[in-house]
């Protein structure tokens, strides 16, 4: 260990050893003087953030809180949260795929199914994340709720449910202005008006580092990437190298690419259906800026220590590391800051007015209270426009009045950072005043997360290559800045060979249960599309091919089957509707499907070009069109259904199309075409992979 120098602003440490890890958080709890625990469920950050937001927010109302990952404790503990006074547990649970909890909170679900445990004085709140274009919206937070309340346990607080098809930022901070007023009155307690910003975490600087013990990227083990040891996994990603990095389309303005990683002795086993995971950097242009705007070294090692001794989680991010390194590969520094970020740094604007806006954003003042149906009317309806068109004057004096302290701060962050698709370094170039201490950055930035791709291979057939399908998302705001998807740019430049070096991509490969039938003799229709989305600011930051991936991996599973590898063996018909929009510029893979389709891999191949015409086709007018044959299929043939696209339209439109079919077909009304098509979902027979 080096010495250290002396940190402008920051109090300089002397880093200690890790306490020894305990499962009880009960006893961890009683240790520090806590009496809140937020347990999160999180597969992208976002429950883990807001669960860390409550927990910060209860030394506001004279109570400690801790927010705690269910993976690392002994659930079962929840029984014996009452030795604590005025305990708490609330839970922050997002829902991932069809339903399903996430993987840091899969044993609590387990638990929870399988607990015969009293739960009796136990107090409780839920808020949920989910997304409303799925079927099965915050299944997890409903479960949860439902089953602590089965459990005995009581709930002080309604469930939140945050939909991030909308504004899960706003959703959540709307549950949780009205949460502590509950929270108060339950437990007889008062707001402390205590607003300061309270650190997590202090900043120590390392001038005699042994390089060799700093950290240069890696998610886990420290030079886990110079020697590899498997099982891979998040936290143990494989470096796998690219073999090829090919342009799919002739045509368009969008790049759409082929890329394949080889995983030759990494004893990485996949199935088609399952994703593939990628650890992607920022641009290193962006970090430069950051660091020229900052005025800081980037190049510093640096550590970040809890404040909290007794934490499990000792650092932000793997430390000690650089800025640069933190910057590069562990911090979120392309997305839209969330308001709790913009309400934390105002504190350091030094113009007065970029300190009002700033704090305006993340407003959650008492005086914009008690006016809630306007205030619902008036951010649903109208943003900037409404105070300058006039149509604010229909309101009450008293209720504009308190506008400004709230509604127009919400307005003016979904203006100025949402939709202008701000990023924390625009931010700071639009507000020159603006110029926090890049530690206390550090630590309010959201981890740089691991990206899902569909996997676009088979193992049967390509057993030592990963494949992936993507469209590299590039666009300009509405301040007109150029700005590009932090993955796809990254893997659009992972060419096989760079400079005569390999190219690497960090990866691992997460389980899916979107899998073929058992048998080959079944049927299966499959229903694809793809094109680019689209959301209120510009191209969805999830924007993929992860429909034309599956596709192509399913089909060179069901070659395989097809194969004299496979002598015997029936294979039932396999029906392909497949939509884009341009047949010149959106027919992915057109050679090989005509391929397939030639070899009897595909019994029908149907093409729906929705706009190569002036009436637009799609999938279900297809599936309309060969609905005799489809319910056959169906109700004869116990065929399966595979539907890949856009949740929001197309998988809405294809499951309604399947309603008409069962009541035509079936002799049903349409609650039992409804029912029909759920018993199928029910079964496995009906299989969605939807994105919004």
């Amino acid at each position: 260990m080096g010495c250290f120098s002396s940190v402008p602003q920051e109090d300089v440490i002397v880093l200690g050893t890790s306490s020894s890890r305990e499962s009880s958080f009960v006893e961890k709890m009683k240790k520090t003087g806590k009496n809140i625990v937020v347990f999160y469920g999180s597969q992208t950050g976002t429950g883990e953030e807001f669960a860390n937001r409550l927990a910060k927010d209860a030394h506001r109302y004279g109570m400690r809180g801790m927010a705690a990952d269910p993976e690392e404790f002994e659930m079962a503990d929840l029984s014996r949260l009452t030795d604590i006074d005025n305990s708490l547990a609330v839970f922050c649970m997002a829902t991932y795929g069809e339903g399903d909890p996430t993987d840091n909170a899969q044993d609590f679900y387990d638990w929870l199914q399988e607990a015969d445990v009293d739960l009796s004085g136990l107090k409780f709140a839920v808020f949920g994340l989910g997304n409303k274009t799925y079927e099965h919206f915050n299944a997890m937070g409903k479960y949860v709720d439902k089953r602590l309340e089965e459990l005995g346990a009581e709930r002080i607080f309604e469930l939140g449910s945050g939909d991030d098809d909308g504004n899960l930022e706003e959703d959540f901070i709307t549950w949780r202005e009205q949460f502590w007023p509950a929270v108060c009155e339950h437990f007889g307690v008062e707001a402390t008006g205590d607003e300061s910003s309270i650190r997590q975490y202090e900043l120590v600087v390392h001038t005699d580092e042994n390089m060799n013990k700093v950290y240069t990227g890696e998610m886990g083990r420290l030079k886990s990437y110079e020697t590899q040891k498997p099982p891979f996994d998040a936290k143990n990603p494989f470096l796998a190298t690219v073999s090829v990095n090919r342009k799919l389309n002739q045509a368009g303005e969008r790049h759409l690419m082929h890329l394949e990683l080889d995983i030759t002795g990494s004893k990485i086993r996949y199935e088609s259906g399952d994703h593939v995971a990628v650890y992607p950097a920022n641009e290193s242009s962006i970090v430069n800026k950051l660091g020229e705007i900052l005025g800081v070294d980037l190049d510093i090692v640096i550590s970040l220590n809890n404040l909290d001794e007794e934490s499990n989680k000792k650092h932000p991010f793997p430390c000690p590391t650089t800025y640069r390194t933190a910057l590069t590969y562990y911090l979120d520094i392309t997305n839209p800051p969330r308001t709790n970020v913009l309400y934390e740094l105002a504190q350091y604007a030094t113009d007065p007015k970029d300190q009002e806006n700033l704090r305006k954003m993340a407003s959650s003042a008492p005086e914009g209270k008690g006016y809630g149906a306007y205030t619902a009317i008036y951010y649903a309806m109208f943003t900037r426009s409404f105070f300058s068109c006039g149509i604010a004057a229909i309101f009450p004096l008293r209720v504009r009045s308190c506008f400004p302290c709230r509604v127009r701060g919400r307005a003016l962050y979904l203006n100025w950072v949402l939709e202008a698709r701000r990023n924390i370094l625009a931010i700071l170039e639009d507000m020159p005043s603006l110029r926090p201490p890049l530690d206390h950055l550090c630590e309010l930035l959201p981890r740089l997360q691991a990206r899902y791709y569909s996997i676009a291979s088979s193992s049967k057939v390509h057993s030592n290559s990963i494949h992936i399908c993507a469209v590299v998302v590039e666009y300009e705001t509405k301040t007109g800045r150029h700005n590009k998807g932090v993955a796809t740019n990254w893997l659009k430049n992972k060419q096989p060979t760079d400079n005569g070096h390999k190219s690497s991509v960090p990866m691992y490969v997460r389980k899916s249960q979107f899998r073929l039938p058992f048998k080959p003799s079944t049927p299966i229709i499959m229903i694809w599309t793809w094109h680019r989305y689209r959301s209120i600011c510009g191209i969805h930051p999830r924007a993929g091919m992860a429909e034309t991936a599956r596709l192509m991996a399913h089909l060179q599973k069901i070659l395989c089957v097809n194969s004299p590898e496979y002598p015997g063996k029936e294979v039932g018909e396999t029906v392909l509707y497949y939509g884009c929009r341009y047949e010149s510029e959106d027919y992915l893979y057109k050679e090989e499907l005509a391929k397939f389709k030639k070899d009897d891999v595909l019994t029908q191949l149907n093409v729906a070009f929705s706009r190569d015409q002036n009436e637009k086709v799609y999938v279900q007018h297809l599936l309309k069109k060969n609905k005799e044959n489809v319910w056959k299929l169906i109700s004869e043939e116990n065929a399966h259904i595979y539907v890949c696209g856009d949740a929001r339209n197309m998988a809405r439109d294809v499951q309604n199309t399947f309603y008409d079919i069962v009541e035509e077909y079936g002799k049903m009304d349409h609650s039992q075409a409804v029912d029909y098509i759920k018993k199928l979902m029910t079964k496995g027979r009906y299989s969605q992979d939807v994105w919004s």
